[in-house]
């Protein structure tokens, strides 16, 4: 017998969606202002998951420039239905105060990992769309309804038939649940066993409280009644265990008949505390019960750190290196940037080879147009390192190794000159819009014109460092506090109807607010990971 543990996916992948075709199983996941959109992981033994792509890569498909933090792609549904997938997401413009602008867009493909098509809208009237494949042959499209009157926000769950041949939503629309007393109904999706139809909904809010509820029903348009044991999946009643925020859940059938269900988690750094890496992607088995209501097979709602599993898991296992030396034709995987598409010219391979140019553009706190490269932080211990050649004229230039959250949230060690046109190191703070400048007095670095920069995290510590040489690293800037990475800090510190729910990132940058979009040049980047000791009080398992 082989475990899982969870989570599966680390750091910042909420809002699971899973298929399998075949032997081989799918997880598309949220990735909001981040681009490309939408991270598709794949694995063939449910325990060694590898990203494989991101299908949302060009403009056409997805135009995040000017969204706010945390809006852009939220929930995407993956299926799979006679050849095709089928890829549902949303791409949110606005979500503060009680109007909310919410556009949804279905692709197709043949290939998972081959170009997806251009989208077809479908509408705007909520979030969390889901494409679901009756038995019939009917598809049908259902979402969360956004209702603006008298602050309520959640106006329960639509469902409505989509035409493929048309490309577009058809007949009427039907409100099918208004959802439990949790509330904050949202995340459907749809499934059909045994003459029933079953709906999974995320439901209490993205955080502490948050679970899933599974409701059915003899009638795809319902009434839908809820399962007595609900609800399906939370770990709102154990303040201190090691997964919370449990929900937002997707089921799987896999090749032998059993069952699966993939949900979003968080781990914070102490109960009810800051969850810096954001919200996961956890696993696990699930029974259809005599009355054939399915229920988690730990025998209560809460989800398993470590699920036993049939079968073999030395297959599939994702190699990832942790140095890049920018030496290929394209940059790797693992790095997003914000809002708009990786193109030659602003971080280009070709300028010098071996080397990635960034030429600087805009702010750190922008939302149209950023030199900016970042991966998901994936532990709360890791190092990350640079080596960087750049030759400021201004202190309106800027260049160097940043720990990210959003537009107002990030801790950022760079390269400039001060009014001597001396180069110096200096770190920002950026939090809840105040900025804070950690050094005094810069630290004026010689003539040599490399710098090697790292950034070391442990648990909520960041501690930045410098040298010139690789081997001797020194010390900068006092010990800086990582909890202004996470969505907890993010929302309780500043208005509660702006979104925080990404995750923190760490890369590489550069700035220009002069407008002359100077050179910044990158010989390598490295992330290494090691494992972190939770507190204490964070309960592994529960008895």
């Amino acid at each position: 017998m082989n475990f899982i543990e969870n989570p599966i996916i680390r750091g910042f992948n909420p809002d699971p969606s899973i298929i399998r075709v075949e032997d081989d199983y799918y997880i598309a996941t949220s990735t909001f202002e981040w681009f490309p959109g939408i991270q598709i992981h794949h694995s063939n033994d449910l325990v060694n998951w590898c990203l494989i792509k991101r299908p949302l890569n060009r403009v056409s498909q997805l135009d995040l420039r000017g969204v706010p933090d945390s809006c852009g792609v939220w929930a995407p549904c993956l299926s799979y239905d006679n050849g095709t997938f089928y890829l549902v997401y949303s791409n949110v413009k606005s979500f503060s105060g009680a109007w909310k602008d919410t556009h949804n867009y279905l692709i197709t493909a043949t290939d998972i990992n081959g170009e997806w098509s251009d989208p077809m809208f479908l509408n705007s009237r909520g979030f969390d769309g889901s494409l679901f494949h009756d038995d019939d042959g009917k598809k049908w499209y259902v979402s969360m309804l956004l209702d603006h009157r008298k602050g309520k926000t959640f106006g329960g769950i639509m469902l409505q038939e989509f035409d493929l041949k048309m490309g577009k939503l058809i007949g009427p629309a039907h409100n099918i649940f208004k959802g439990s007393s949790l509330g904050l109904t949202e995340g459907p999706h749809l499934y059909k066993k045994d003459g029933y139809y079953y709906l999974l909904t995320a439901e209490g809010g993205t955080e502490y409280g948050h679970a899933a509820t599974m409701a059915r029903s003899v009638d795809i348009k319902g009434p839908y009644e809820i399962s007595p044991d609900h609800p399906f999946i939370t770990s709102r009643d154990h303040k201190d265990y090691y997964l919370q925020k449990s929900g937002h859940a997707d089921l799987v059938e896999t090749k032998t008949g059993d069952w699966l269900a993939v949900f979003l988690c968080a781990r914070p750094l102490t109960p009810n505390g800051l969850c810096i890496l954001g919200r996961e992607t956890a696993i696990e088995t699930v029974d259809w019960l005599e009355n054939d209501w399915p229920k988690l097979r730990s025998g209560s709602s809460l989800p398993r750190i470590k699920v036993p599993i049939s079968g073999n898991s030395s297959k599939g296992i994702c190699q990832v290196s942790s140095r890049d030396d920018f030496d290929k034709e394209e940059v790797a995987i693992q790095f997003q940037s914000l809002r708009i598409p990786i193109t030659e010219d602003w971080a280009s391979l070709k300028a010098r080879p071996g080397f990635l140019c960034l030429y600087g553009r805009e702010s750190l706190s922008s939302i149209h147009e950023q030199s900016l490269l970042a991966r998901r932080v994936q532990s709360l211990k890791m190092e990350a390192s640079t080596c960087l050649e750049f030759s400021p004229r201004s202190f309106q230039q800027m260049a160097g190794i940043v720990c990210y959250y959003n537009t107002t949230h990030f801790h950022y060690l760079h390269l400039t000159v001060n009014e001597n046109m001396q180069k110096c190191l200096q770190i920002i703070t950026y939090d809840h819009l105040n900025q804070f400048e950690a050094l005094i007095n810069p630290v004026i670095l010689n003539d040599n014109n490399t710098v090697f920069l790292k950034a070391s995290l442990e648990g909520a510590d960041l501690q930045f460092y410098f040298s010139d040489n690789e081997d001797e690293w020194i010390k900068i800037g006092p010990v800086l506090n990582a909890g202004i990475l996470s969505d907890d800090y993010v929302r309780d510190g500043g208005d509660r109807y702006s979104p925080a729910f990404t995750g923190a990132f760490v890369g590489i940058c550069c700035q220009d607010l002069s407008g002359n979009q100077i050179p910044a040049y990158f010989d390598w980047f490295n992330y290494q990971e090691y494992d972190y000791n939770f507190s204490k009080k964070i309960k592994r398992e529960i008895a």
